[in-house]
């Protein structure tokens, strides 16, 4: 039995959480029992990760800059205070105690957020020309390219594969990274578009949604969660 801690969108002003299936239906098809996690009270913390075998950080709105020691600039987007305090400690917990972590796009801002690194507020105040990676299109639509880094465990997970097409539903990125962490894949603009952790055992974020991609049978979606499962199952 592999449980997978799975988190989720939660709206503080309606008091109400939310998961889209597509993350349950991944988790399952590479062997997983999907366990979603909304709003913890942080005492809480160390039982649930006594529960589950690895963790996924799902997308939703943006994090208090206030995590990463900055102000709000403009471009700065929704926030849920709650959500974010629980989460990056979650996170920081689940790699204390070297759990397998996915991070899928906010997730893999909080995944380097926890680990001490930075975000861009919006990817407009990154310097240089940048694409457009918010897209206007259906979820499992294939956006741009990303440029994947050899001797990478992304490189591994696409065998060995330099470049992959992938969807776009973000308008923050990587800036600094977090301890231990090394990018994995760009966009041609230069957003880091995957990072991982060269001291953990599984520690991986990207910045496209694999899940929608997995559901609809594209290649490159299914195989990333795949890979997480086996990674779950040497976890002890």
């Amino acid at each position: 039995m592999l449980p997978i801690g799975i988190t989720c969108v939660y709206n503080e002003n309606f008091n109400f959480t939310r998961l889209s299936f597509d993350y349950i239906r991944s988790i399952e098809k590479a062997g997983g029992i999907p366990v979603p996690v909304s709003i913890l009270k942080e005492e809480s913390i160390p039982g649930f990760l006594k529960i589950i075998k690895g963790l996924v950080l799902s997308g939703g709105g943006d994090v208090d800059p206030l995590y990463y020691g900055e102000e709000p600039l403009p471009g700065q987007g929704e926030i849920s205070p709650l959500r974010d305090r629980i989460e990056i400690e979650l996170t920081r917990a689940a790699l204390r105690k070297n759990l397998p972590v996915l991070g899928i796009c906010r997730g893999a801002q909080v995944l380097n957020i926890a680990a001490g690194g930075s975000i861009y507020q919006d990817i407009s105040l990154k310097e240089g020309m940048i694409l457009e990676h918010m897209q206007r299109a259906p979820r499992h639509h294939l956006f741009h390219d990303i440029k994947i880094l050899e001797d990478t465990l992304l490189y591994r997970i696409f065998r060995e594969r330099k470049t992959l097409r992938v969807n776009s539903f973000h308008h923050q990125a990587v800036k600094k990274l977090g301890d231990g962490f090394r990018v994995s894949a760009v966009a041609s603009d230069g957003v880091v578009e995957s990072l991982e952790s060269e001291v953990h055992s599984f520690a991986l974020g990207v910045q496209w949604h694999p899940e929608a991609l997995a559901v609809k049978e594209i290649w490159g979606g299914q195989e990333i969660f795949d890979v997480f499962l086996r990674a779950v199952s040497l976890f002890k």
